[in-house]
């Protein structure tokens, strides 16, 4: 999907999610290569390394997100997820929300054998020094927007394009990186089951969407 689209559909689904008219959705999707601004500073502009003549000779645009953190890179092989849900009322705590989408990834890390976890100071999902899923949200009346990306088949040399989330010490990595050929489909489908735990939700499969790619309660 498009990121423009994928960034319409989020905001039509918030206001749906607000005003009652659905419930609870996580979106799966897979976005042509895009880098993606947040709401720090510059958006991440400055972390930006390569020119526009140079992204726009590889096809790749820049959209401003409106979510939270730094610049970061979307593109094929990367399994981006988009919870649109309701924390009221007793999931309001921001924190607690970015550490509970940690733990999603970190237990879908852990079903395929990676040792996974957190570093102190830094949001995401880590190996090591090297990033393995990104996160970045927005909050708006308590109702989730944005979310997660998760390498896993993802060619890693386009982060060379940019300082990923601002972050210039570390590095990025992947399943495959990591020596593992998974299907994205067979990693959405643990990252739904893996969500559900979290967030105590039961996943129930949307009949216009393929297998993993949407859960609602």
């Amino acid at each position: 999907m498009a990121y423009a689209d994928a960034l319409a559909l989020q905001r039509a689904l918030v206001a749906d999610r607000q005003a009652g008219r659905i419930d609870d959705l996580l979106l799966l999707v897979e976005h042509p290569p895009v880098l993606t601004l947040g709401q720090r500073g510059d958006g991440g502009r400055g972390h930006i390394i390569a020119t526009d003549d140079q992204l726009t000779a590889r096809g790749i645009d820049v959209f401003e997100a409106g979510r939270g953190g730094d610049v970061t890179y979307h593109g094929p092989g990367q399994v981006v997820g988009y919870p649109i849900i309701d924390l009221n009322p007793d999931r309001r705590d921001v924190h607690r929300y970015v550490r509970d989408l940690e733990e999603v990834l970190i237990l879908v890390a852990g079903d395929f054998g990676i040792a996974a976890g957190r570093v102190a100071g830094l949001t995401g999902v880590w190996v090591g020094a090297d990033k393995l899923a990104a996160i970045g949200v927005r909050i708006s009346r308590w109702v989730t927007s944005h979310g997660f990306a998760l390498n896993v088949n993802t060619d890693l040399t386009d982060f060379d394009l940019i300082v990923p989330c601002g972050i210039a010490d570390r590095g990025v990595t992947s399943f495959a990186k990591l020596g593992l050929t998974v299907d994205r489909r067979v990693v959405e489908a643990r990252i739904v089951a893996r969500f559900a735990q979290v967030f105590e939700r039961a996943p129930v499969q949307n009949a216009e969407s393929s297998a993993g790619e949407e859960a609602r309660p």
